[in-house]
């Protein structure tokens, strides 16, 4: 088993996101994750910086730690062509530890840029073809194809991948799920409830592997929050808050994602997260992930007013305790 820390690109920026990568590799990590947002979830204590130039910038800083969104999406703004070209660059300037989470996107990454954001159907339908194109490109083949929804003649990597990158697909349902057994080489899922999320998600992932004979890595995150008390956790959240807002994926303007959180019960939007008062009870609200998920990756996301010191106590005294677990 391995373990992740998540660079949260929605509340911090780039260069301070650079420093607490290295420190989590330093600090005995084995991965380091960042989401790709165009826009945060909210528009007053927040930040959304470009994940690819922050990755190249993070492979020349890190040696070992293995680098991977969490996720990137080839809908619209990214062809698929050049999520692969991106990928394969960050694979060579981190000399082959680079992995490629993918998923099906919201409307914060879209719509600010003009496109109507789909609904699910065709949101999966494209990534289907996606997965089509940067498979082929990043297995060092030349492209002509004709798709529905994407187009590429003579297309090829001329820097290719140093060997192989995995594509992993987040799924939350098992329509999802089955999907990634059968067209990724990897999965990414949060979980709140172990038992459901084995049953709708890790399972059907795994039946749909079997069944082409492919073998399956699971990804397990959970958002947690590292705080003395809900005032200290609210603070924590501020960057946060509108993830929980109602119409997170459909709605494009943060300014509306922050209205809606701050009109809700703020106890209603703590409630839906995990909220630890230590590292004790941190170590064991990814205990499950370890133990009853079977995960092949944990990914720590921890929401805290001093991220610096969370990622030195989390790997001085969280991380032993989760392998020994693993073990």
């Amino acid at each position: 088993m391995k373990l992740a820390w998540l660079c949260s690109h929605e509340s911090y920026q780039p260069e301070a996101l650079v420093q607490h990568a290295v420190l989590a590799e330093q600090s005995g990590f084995d991965v380091v994750t960042g989401a790709d947002h165009f826009h945060p979830w909210v528009d007053d204590a927040s930040a959304a910086s470009f994940v690819w130039t922050w990755f190249g910038a993070v492979a020349q800083a890190t040696t070992r730690v293995q680098l991977a969104p969490s996720v990137t999406t080839p809908l619209f703004r990214y062809h698929p062509g050049l999520i692969a070209q991106a990928a394969a660059t960050v694979d060579r300037l981190s000399n082959g530890r680079f992995i490629l989470g993918v998923g099906t996107g919201e409307a914060i990454n879209e719509a600010p840029l003009g496109y109507e954001f789909p609904g699910y159907t065709e949101r999966i339908a494209r990534m289907r073809e996606a997965l089509v194109i940067m498979h082929g490109l990043l297995a060092g083949e030349k492209l002509d194809l004709q798709g529905e929804y994407y187009t590429a003649r003579t297309a090829k990597l001329y820097s290719p991948p140093i060997g192989r990158v995995p594509v992993w697909m987040a799924a939350g349902g098992p329509k999802s799920a089955t999907f990634a057994g059968e067209n990724c080489e990897g999965l990414i899922t949060s979980v709140k409830d172990p038992d459901e999320t084995v049953a709708k998600v890790i399972s059907p992932y795994r039946e749909a592997a079997a069944a082409r004979g492919a073998d399956t890595t699971v990804m397990a995150t959970r958002w947690v929050v590292l705080a003395g008390d809900d005032d200290e956790a609210w603070e924590a959240l501020a960057a946060m808050r509108g993830l929980r807002a109602p119409g997170r994926l459909e709605v494009a303007d943060p300014a509306v994602l922050r209205e809606r959180a701050d009109a809700m019960d703020r106890q209603e939007i703590l409630s839906k997260y995990t909220i630890v008062r230590d590292l004790e009870q941190l170590a064991e609200a990814y205990r499950p992930l370890v133990r009853d998920v079977g995960a092949d990756y944990v990914a720590i996301q921890v929401a805290s007013t001093d991220p610096v010191t969370t990622i030195q106590k989390v790997g001085a005294e969280v991380l032993p305790a989760l392998r020994d677990w693993a073990a």
